[in-house]
């Protein structure tokens, strides 16, 4: 059983979703022409988003962060992106040599020994490229639900960020049954580890799947609390915290 027939259930009123979220994607082209940005961490959710905006031929670059800690099965899906839409996708890699710092004072298992370690190594890996990828850019869409977790229950479609960036969440409302059933209407390429009970991939080290009756998000940075589970991507005040701790 893959995770479309596991999966794939659309709500009621999945049309109207779906309609609402192709107006937020044509609402943030046009809106932002030539300054606006997928940031893909290609997820199932961020695969619906490519596929909306490759289907529509929306004007809305596509980017991705790439760790150099994320699973073979996560990097080679860039590749079928690329190929399987004609799009290029581009790639954000922290520097070598902040992540050789980093590993070389911390350790390679320095997430496991603390929130504040753990996060101040997405700064490295996350958050620095994050700031090249936005760079000229004054607005982005991310694949946030509110659906995912409590700390993102009130994602709104629309977000303006302190620092004045505009954040889309086209698909705030939408259920995993909801991602899925369009995945497998669309054969929208996806991560072949959601089939291996994986709904929320990020960093190999970072993940694993999730047993069944468990939280979306159980499998992600699973040692820590429940309220400490978020990168920095998407919290407000993370760049000024990280940069504190990277200077401890």
């Amino acid at each position: 059983m893959n995770a479309i027939t596991l999966n794939a259930r659309p709500s009621a009123d999945f049309e109207a979703k779906l309609a609402r979220t192709l107006a937020v994607l044509q609402q943030a082209a046009a809106e932002h022409p030539g300054s606006v940005v997928q940031g893909t961490s290609l997820g199932a959710e961020d695969m619906v988003i490519t596929d909306l905006i490759a289907r529509h031929r929306l004007p809305i670059a596509l980017a991705t962060l790439n760790t150099q800690a994320l699973h073979d099965e996560t990097v080679a899906l860039i590749g079928r992106i690329e190929q399987h839409y004609g799009l290029p996708v581009e790639v954000f890699s922290p520097p070598a040599e902040a992540v050789i710092q980093f590993v070389s004072q911390h350790g390679p298992k320095a997430m496991y020994e603390s929130v504040a370690l753990r996060k101040a190594c997405c700064g490295v890996r996350k958050l620095e490229p994050l700031g090249r990828m936005m760079a000229g850019r004054d607005a982005w869409i991310t694949g946030l639900r509110r659906e995912q977790s409590n700390d993102r229950a009130a994602v709104e479609f629309v977000e303006r960020e302190p620092n004045g960036r505009t954040k889309y969440s086209p698909l705030a409302e939408w259920t995993w049954g909801d991602v899925w059933h369009y995945i497998g209407q669309h054969q929208v390429p996806y991560n072949p580890l959601h089939d291996q009970f994986y709904p929320s991939i990020g960093c190999a080290p970072c993940t694993r799947a999730v047993a069944l009756g468990e939280d979306f998000r159980a499998g992600r940075w699973w040692w820590e609390q429940e309220g400490a589970k978020e990168c920095g991507l998407h919290v407000h005040d993370a760049p000024a915290q990280v940069s504190t701790l990277l200077n401890r």
